[in-house]
């Protein structure tokens, strides 16, 4: 009888490990890692739509900064319990400008426009935001969807602090499961 409980007992302890360990490991990958995103509106449209499943990648940028054209998620800057998702279009130090639906760089040096191959706007013209120049620390993130976007035009830039991650697949709806990469300018 001792023998069997005994028995009982260790196979309750090994699963009980079993199930921390499994924990442990959710937390430090959920923690670290790789955290899911569910995305909310149309400010991404057509790239990234409501309801889509993403995981975002928080390793990367222990490693290095972000890039122009790179997806990320961030705390947004006025409440950062909300986490919001646009492209970086503008690098620190930068001043961004926005001339006849097309968004200029300028590092002091030069200015190009970049070519937004992402974004389907047709015959639109998105003709407004202020100019900006950026500090060391700040990006300026613009949505891919202008007209349903609430973005830097709207509230400034994004500190370097508050970036939480990379978009680097959607995994849901299954029918549309892509990995994706920030565009070459």
């Amino acid at each position: 009888m001792l023998t069997s409980f005994k028995k009982v007992l260790a196979s309750a302890w090994e699963t009980l490990e079993v199930v921390l360990i499994a924990v442990i490991t959710v937390f430090l990958i959920r923690t670290f890692l790789i955290q899911p995103f569910v995305v909310s509106g149309a400010s991404m449209e057509p790239n990234f739509s409501d309801g889509n499943y993403l995981l975002i990648d928080e390793i990367t940028y222990r490693f290095r900064e972000p890039l122009r054209g790179e997806v990320v998620v961030f705390e947004y800057p006025l409440n950062p319990e909300l986490f919001f998702i646009k492209r970086v279009i503008g690098m620190p130090g930068e001043h961004v400008s926005y001339d006849n639906g097309k968004v200029r760089i300028s590092d002091g040096d030069k200015t190009v426009v970049i070519d937004e191959a992402y974004l389907h706007l047709g015959d639109k013209v998105v003709d407004f935001f202020d100019d900006i120049t950026l500090e060391d620390d700040q990006y300026f993130v613009l949505g891919d969807n202008r007209y349903k976007s609430f973005d830097s035009r709207n509230w400034g830039s994004v500190t370097r602090d508050e970036i939480v991650g990379i978009a680097r697949l959607r995994i849901f709806p299954l029918s549309n499961f892509r990995i994706f990469e920030a565009p070459v300018y």
